[in-house]
């Protein structure tokens, strides 16, 4: 199975931002969208950055309260890791173990188009065991 299939689930809406948005408004928006991390894109259109719950975290700490006035460029992390739509969910997964990382935007032809998190591969594995136990339930039941 490859990521289109989530996509095509979960559907292709990404909230993302500009590199200016401050970092309060950033945290609103993890907060009032219940997410994990938001897209940064460059003139709204080319990927330049991804920002996590965690990135802001660490930036607070650092920074106190103050950091939530700073922009998200202070904090994003600017070497994005994607995948497309054939990527395979294995593979994704792989990355995100090897990388220690819950989100990875999908991007076609040089344009975002969806965003896959952790809880996305995990939700499809467990569907995907579900389903082979219930074929082999079967089978051998004749």
């Amino acid at each position: 199975m490859n990521i289109s299939s989530i996509l095509a689930n979960k559907g292709n809406n990404v909230i993302t931002a500009d590199p200016d948005s401050p970092l309060g408004a950033i945290s609103r928006t993890l907060a009032d969208n219940r997410i994990g991390a938001i897209v940064v894109l460059d003139g709204g259109e080319k990927v330049c950055g991804i920002v996590s719950e965690r990135d802001v975290v660490r930036q607070v700490a650092s920074g106190g309260a103050g950091a939530l006035d700073q922009p998200v460029s202070a904090c994003m992390t600017r070497k994005v890791i994607s995948c497309d739509g054939q990527s395979t969910i294995d593979e994704v997964m792989g990355i995100m173990t090897r990388h220690k990382f819950r989100h990875i935007p999908v991007i076609e032809g040089g344009k975002l188009v969806g965003i896959i998190s952790i809880g996305d591969v995990v939700k499809h594995k467990i569907e995907q065991a579900e389903r082979e136990a219930a074929e082999l339930k079967q089978y051998i039941a004749g």
